[in-house]
C-alpha cells in the first residue's frame, strides 16, 4: 500500500482543493464552538459560523452547505443549555434565534448565488462556443469562396478562347450556347466575389479609396455593364436626372469601385424583378448638400412584412422575380453606403414598383472638377 502522503500527491487538484476546504471549515467550526461553549450564555459568536458556511457553498457544493448551516444552527441553539452553569434570559433566547436565522440566511443566499454563478457561467459558456462556430463558419465561407474563384475564371476564359476560335471554328448555335454558359459562369463569379466581399468586410471592415467620383460616370458603366443581362430579360435601362434633361456632374467622395458595385447590385436586383417589357431607371438629383440617387423598377414592391428585413445578410423575401441571387447583394450594398457616411433606403413606387434609393455627402468643390 502507497503511503498518505503518496496518495495524497496522486488526487487531482480540484480533488485536493476540496479536501483542503473540508478540513478548514472543520477548524473554524473548531474554533467558534470553542469560543461559543467556554463564554458566558449571552456572548453569541454563531454569527461567526457565517465564514465556514460560505466556505463550503464555494468550495464543496450544496449538500455540503446544507450540513454546514443546519449544523451551525444546532451549535448556535445547543449552546442555550450547554453547558449550562447560567440562567437563561428572554433576550439572550431571542438574540440566538436571531443569529440562527441569519445563518439559515447566509446558507440560502450562498446556494442561490453560486447557483446563478453556475447559469452564468454556462451562458458565457454557449456564448463563446457559438462565438467559435460563427468564426469557423464564416472562415470556412471565406476560404471556400476565395478558391471558387480560380476555377471560375479558368472556365470562363476558356470559354471565351472557344468563342474566338482558338479551338476551331464554333457554328452560330454553338457560339449562343457557350455565350450563355459565360453568362452563367460570370454570374456565379459575381455572387462569389459578393460573399468573399461581404465576409471580408464583417471581419476587417470595408477600406475606401476615396477619392472625387462623378456618379454620372460610374452609374453610365453600371448601364453598359449590364446591357446584355437586361436585353435578354427585354428590360430597358435608363439614365436620367430628375427635373433637368441634360447631363451634368454629381461629385461626391467615394471608392468608384465600390460605388459601381452599388450601383451594379441596385440596378440588377430591379431588372430580377421586373417583368419582361419593364423598365428600370437611374435617376441622380441633388438636395442641399447631398447627391441623391434612385433605382426605380416595375416589379411588385414591397410588402409591409419584408421591409425591415430587405437590407439583411441571406434575405430574399417574397417577389416574383426572375432569377434568384444570394441574398446578398442589398447587404453588401448597405454596407457600402454606411462606410461612405451616406443613407440607403427602401419605398413603393405608385402604382407599382420600387424605389431603392440612397444619399451621399456632395463633394464640396464639383464646380472646379466638373469644368
Amino acid at each position: 500500500m502507497l503511503p498518505w502522503f503518496l496518495k495524497y500527491q496522486s488526487i487531482s487538484p480540484p480533488k485536493k482543493l476540496q479536501i483542503k476546504a473540508f478540513w478548514s471549515i472543520i477548524s473554524l467550526f473548531a474554533l467558534i464552538v470553542g469560543l461559543e461553549f467556554t463564554t458566558p450564555v449571552n456572548y453569541v459568536f454563531g454569527y461567526l459560523y457565517t465564514g465556514p458556511i460560505l466556505l463550503a457553498t464555494s468550495r464543496l457544493g450544496r449538500v455540503a452547505t446544507f450540513w454546514a448551516t443546519g449544523l451551525a444552527v444546532i451549535l448556535t441553539i445547543l449552546n442555550l443549555w450547554i453547558p449550562g452553569n447560567t440562567a437563561i434570559e428572554s433576550s439572550t433566547v431571542v438574540s440566538r434565534i436571531i443569529a440562527a436565522v441569519a445563518l439559515i440566511v447566509t446558507g440560502i443566499l450562498g446556494d442561490r448565488n453560486r447557483t446563478y454563478e453556475q447559469e452564468i457561467a454556462q451562458q458565457q459558456a454557449v456564448l463563446q462556443s457559438q462565438e467559435q462556430l460563427v468564426s469557423v463558419r464564416e472562415d470556412f465561407a471565406s476560404t471556400l469562396t476565395h478558391d471558387l474563384k480560380t476555377p471560375l475564371l479558368g472556365a470562363i476564359e476558356t470559354l471565351k478562347a472557344f468563342q474566338q476560335g482558338v479551338f476551331g471554328a464554333a457554328t452560330p448555335v454553338q457560339q449562343k450556347v457557350l455565350a450563355t454558359i459565360v453568362r452563367s459562369h460570370q454570374t456565379t463569379l459575381q455572387l462569389v466575389e459578393t460573399l468573399l466581399n461581404v465576409y471580408r468586410n464583417d471581419l476587417d471592415g470595408l477600406t475606401l479609396q476615396l477619392a472625387p467620383v462623378d456618379l454620372v460616370i460610374v452609374a453610365s458603366d453600371a448601364i453598359a455593364t449590364l446591357t446584355n443581362l437586361a436585353s435578354s430579360r427585354q428590360i430597358s435601362l435608363n439614365l436620367n436626372y430628375g427635373e433637368s434633361d441634360f447631363r451634368r456632374a454629381f461629385w461626391v467622395e467615394g471608392d468608384a469601385l465600390q460605388l459601381q458595385r452599388v450601383f451594379i447590385n441596385l440596378l440588377t436586383n430591379g431588372i430580377n424583378h421586373s417583368p419582361r417589357g419593364g423598365m428600370v431607371e437611374v435617376v441622380l438629383t441633388n438636395q442641399s448638400d447631398y447627391q441623391i440617387v434612385k433605382v426605380l423598377d416595375n416589379g411588385l414592391g414591397i410588402t409591409a412584412a419584408e421591409h425591415p428585413y430587405i437590407f439583411e445578410r441571406f434575405y430574399q423575401g417574397y417577389s416574383d422575380r426572375q432569377a434568384k441571387g444570394s441574398g446578398l447583394g442589398l447587404y453588401l450594398t448597405r454596407q457600402i453606403i454606411t462606410a461612405h457616411g451616406g443613407t440607403i433606403w427602401v419605398e413603393n413606387r405608385l402604382p407599382r414598383g420600387a424605389i431603392f434609393g440612397f444619399q451621399l455627402p456632395a463633394y464640396p468643390f464639383q464646380p472646379f472638377l466638373s469644368t
